[in-house]
């Protein structure tokens, strides 16, 4: 398990750095900046070449590729890193993640609704099993870092009114879904005697929305980075043959297609996974698909202030005192009260127009920060750890769970959305 960062002071935490770089990044934003990001969509040779290899769209990836080094390099210079050794590897980093976008920015394989987290994964386990990382390469690895970051700035991007408008019957599926399902995995997990930590991780992964909610599950206990490792991988693996599948299975069975756009927001992992499925069925089955989906993301931050404050409690021992609200505070995972801030300050302190102008560049920023962290996922994890990882346990409890997940919203989604319970939406 990761040591509690508790000793350190505000300037040397990670969670805090992560919070402070992160407003850093949405102040700047706010205040004017907005850089020209880098394009990755193609669509042929042509596209590639006169597009996302010219010349200007180069150089705007090296100067975010610079900006980001910087920034980075602040936190680990505070962390007490290697920062030479870091100045070195970041750059390898950043050019994976960059080749990761761009393979998911053809839209072939965007139409597949294959992102650029898994190409991020693919990339960091090639290179990982390819070659014996260097020090220097390894000192830039810096996973939770990169993706605590990434959190709070997903915070700007998680509006109160966009809540109200994903409708309550998504709200209702989510909440339903997330407290049956992460209960189902917990349960199974314990039957497995798979321990306390995976446990947690596989749970949040399955019932709320993949590797995001496991990466903010496993901060908020304070996790080993090698189980989170192992649930981001077994997320992957699962997600891809589903989105096949479940389109097939709704067209096969004449569900109806709100119905199943509803299903399969409830059980896909990523928007883009649930968009892509969605569009083998109908446009309203996306529609649906995509609002449920965005009804359980925004969940993330509160299951990790949950999940904090309980496992600070729980692990008092039942012969020990209690923690108090001291400790719970220190173990506390301040990125989540970052991502409030963020949401909150967006949600009702800014004009609606300069909320709307910042949109598109601080998902940008957000998405190359995730795409830096799926990349050191990769470069942390081996397979033959993953195989060997208490006997394959936490994959079983992981893929029942998933079972039960299937079944249940299914179930959910005929109640809510097939006119069992309520009038069906209008869905167009």
């Amino acid at each position: 398990m990761t040591e509690p960062q508790k000793s350190l002071s505000w300037w040397k935490n990670e969670d805090w750095l992560a919070v402070w770089i992160g407003f850093l990044v949405i102040g700047t934003i706010l205040a004017g900046l907005r850089p020209d990001l880098p394009k990755y969509s193609w669509s042929s040779r042509v596209d590639l070449f006169q597009q996302v290899l010219a010349g200007a769209n180069l150089g705007n990836s090296a100067l975010l590729g610079a900006g980001l080094l910087v920034i980075a390099a602040v936190g680990i210079a505070c962390m007490g890193g290697a920062l030479v050794r870091f100045l070195a590897g970041f750059p390898v980093v950043f050019a994976l993640a960059w080749l990761a976008q761009l393979i998911a920015g053809n839209a072939r394989v965007n139409a597949w609704g294959l992102e650029y987290v898994i190409f991020g994964l693919l990339l960091g386990l090639i290179l990982n099993h390819a070659f014996a990382l260097p020090s220097w390469l390894r000192e830039a690895v810096r996973t939770e870092f990169y993706i605590k970051t990434g959190l709070v700035i997903l915070g700007a991007g998680i509006l109160f009114d966009e809540i109200l408008q994903a409708g309550a019957l998504g709200i209702v599926q989510a909440l339903l879904v997330v407290i049956v399902v992460w209960y189902a995995c917990f349960w199974l997990s314990k039957k497995l005697r798979v321990d306390d930590e995976f446990a947690v991780m596989l749970s949040t992964a399955v019932s709320i929305c993949g590797v995001s909610a496991a990466i903010a599950a496993c901060g908020a206990i304070q996790g080993d980075k090698k189980k989170l490792s192992y649930v981001t991988s077994l997320v992957l693996i699962v997600a891809v043959p589903m989105m096949v599948i479940m389109p097939w299975i709704v067209k096969g069975f004449e569900i109806p297609d709100i119905v199943g756009g509803a299903w399969l927001g409830g059980t896909l992992d990523t928007t883009g996974s649930v968009t892509a499925a969605g569009e083998l069925i109908s446009p309203a089955a996306m529609k649906t698909g995509i609002i449920v989906k965005f009804s359980q993301n925004v969940l993330i931050g509160l299951a990790a202030f949950v999940l904090s404050i309980w496992w600070t409690v729980r692990s008092g021992g039942q012969n020990q005192p209690r923690p108090g609200v001291s400790v719970i505070w220190e173990r506390f995972p301040k990125f989540v009260l970052g991502f409030v801030i963020a949401s909150t300050v967006f949600s009702f302190f800014l004009d609606p127009e300069l909320v709307k102008a910042t949109k598109k560049t601080l998902a940008g920023l957000r998405t190359v920060w995730f795409a830096l962290a799926f990349v050191c996922i990769g470069l942390e994890t081996k397979f033959s750890e993953l195989i060997t990882m208490e006997n394959g346990r936490p994959a079983l409890a992981f893929v029942a769970a998933q079972a039960v997940n299937v079944i249940w919203t299914l179930l959910l989604a005929f109640l809510l959305f097939g006119g069992v319970l309520f009038p069906a939406p209008l869905i167009k």
